[in-house]
């Protein structure tokens, strides 16, 4: 298969671009605003709070973290027990801790599932919703 040739735009290293389109503008430069002064684009990080309560609901005083990956396909998962809530909190529980985490989950019984190893990052939201003891 013979080998495609180089096509010769006619530019060369002496020869100067004939047309610039950016320099309409260059005259303009003087007369923007001055642009920001700080980092563009960095978010500064905000403190988490803990989710409001739902009027009456005292958070759990004990829960247990543990990491399976038996019956779970190999998947890694972390299971958060013995939280003593009913389906209703368990459900809320579960969407808000998902949505913090970012990472998936589910409600199976009376045990929160959260995919992946979330150990470390569980025991921190858990104890920021008031839970006195966690355990794992």
């Amino acid at each position: 298969m013979a080998r495609k040739r180089k096509t010769d735009f006619g530019t060369s290293a002496e020869e100067p671009l004939t047309t610039n389109p950016f320099a309409g503008l260059a005259g303009l430069r003087d007369s923007l605003p001055v642009g920001p002064v700080g980092p563009v684009g960095v978010v500064e990080p905000v403190a988490e709070e803990p989710a409001p309560a739902v009027e009456g609901e005292r958070p759990p005083r004990k829960a247990v973290i543990r990491y399976q990956r038996k019956g779970h396909g190999g998947k890694e998962v972390t299971v958060v027990e013995q939280l003593g809530l009913d389906a209703e909190a368990a459900q809320r529980w579960c969407t808000e801790i998902k949505r913090s985490l970012g990472c998936g989950g589910r409600v199976d019984a009376d045990k929160l599932v959260f995919a992946g190893d979330q150990r470390e990052r569980l025991r921190a939201q858990l104890e920021t919703r008031g839970v006195v003891k966690v355990i794992g």
